[in-house]
């Protein structure tokens, strides 16, 4: 398979967008793992594409300020997941507090890649000054499968991602810790801030990145920075094929978790949302077989050199996205009338 490039890295700012009525700011970020380049690729497509937009419709109003920034500069350089460490790991409040009072002897990589993204998000945020923020961080995964949305137990985040018409996984932030949606929220961040993250796809999957343009327009027309009618139907077309035969919303139910000295290996042919039933056997490592303690569907499977989880199992729960797609529906409708 080709791989995907983003070219040049210049600036973490991939782009702004502001449009001529106040509204959300819409913060999107890829490339917080330096070998998934389909976020980045999708947001400067994403940032052409309102350019244009009001060329051919000319009723097109943009409410808000949509932001394209980059997480892993340096990785995504590198064409690497990370340099020293996993920079979606690092987002702790005590951590962050650390490094920002020089506690420390030297700055990793993404140490200083987390400072740069803070300080820029907080420059944008001071700037603009908005009532509403909305975080949407997008990622793509080493097997193909299935695309999925990841969420807090935050409301409005649950709201957004099924309007995307994907897979809805919660629980995920008690399975790990110190990622951009443990930080960006109303508690920690002290404003009214919504996140939640998107995986697009396989890394390398030229389509990942169509995924995550309908991923960001559809979120747009959530948050109201777009109105139903603008959107085209070609974007939930995407995601709801992409998303044909998974469930709609589960719940983590078990992490594997690794070190390098566990030597562990995933047995091959997992893809995510593949079907595993308790007790079989999933890789090994210098103990002997790794089974899996529940049935469920596997998430996430390892096959890359980096990473510090093995594979994820979750199950199946009620959907409750139901109510939120018939609003999106009736919104739809009565913007078509209008």
């Amino acid at each position: 398979m080709k791989k995907l490039r983003v070219g040049e890295i210049q600036s973490r700012v991939i782009g702004i967008y502001e449009g001529k009525r106040k509204g959300p700011l819409f913060i999107c970020v890829g490339g917080m793992h330096g070998n998934e380049p389909a976020g980045v690729l999708a947001i400067r497509e994403v940032l052409k594409m309102l350019e244009v937009e009001p060329l051919g419709n000319p009723t097109f109003r943009y409410a808000g300020q949509f932001v394209g920034l980059i997480g892993n500069m340096a990785a995504l350089t590198a064409q690497s997941r990370f340099i020293n460490k996993d920079l979606n790991r690092q987002f702790q409040r005590e951590n962050i507090l650390r490094l920002k009072s020089g506690a420390h002897r030297e700055y990793a990589v993404e140490d200083r890649e987390m400072l740069a993204l803070l300080q820029e998000i907080n420059r944008l945020v001071a700037k603009y000054r908005p009532e509403k923020i909305v975080f949407m961080d997008i990622h793509t995964t080493t097997v193909s499968g299935g695309i999925f949305a990841i969420v807090p137990e935050d409301e409005e985040a649950i709201r957004i991602a099924c309007s995307l018409h994907v897979p809805i996984v919660r629980g995920m932030l008690e399975g790990i810790q110190g990622t951009t949606l443990h930080f960006f929220n109303k508690e920690h961040y002290g404003m009214n801030i919504t996140s939640f993250a998107l995986e697009a796809g396989q890394h390398q999957d030229p389509f990942a990145v169509n995924i995550a343009i309908s991923g960001i327009i559809a979120t747009m027309r959530a948050i109201g920075a777009v109105k139903p009618h603008d959107v085209e139907g070609l974007h939930d077309r995407v995601l709801k094929e992409y998303s044909r035969n998974l469930p709609r919303m589960t719940r983590l139910a078990y992490v594997y978790r690794i070190t390098e000295d566990d030597q562990f290996r995933m047995y091959p042919g997992y893809l995510n949302f593949h079907r595993v039933v308790k007790g079989e056997i999933l890789g090994i490592n210098k103990d002997g077989p790794v089974t899996a303690p529940v049935s469920g569907y596997i998430l996430m499977p390892l096959y890359q050199k980096q990473g510090e989880d093995g594979f994820f199992i979750i199950q199946q729960t009620e959907n409750t996205c139901v109510q939120y797609e018939r609003q999106v529906d009736v919104s739809s409708e009565m913007e078509n009338r209008a």
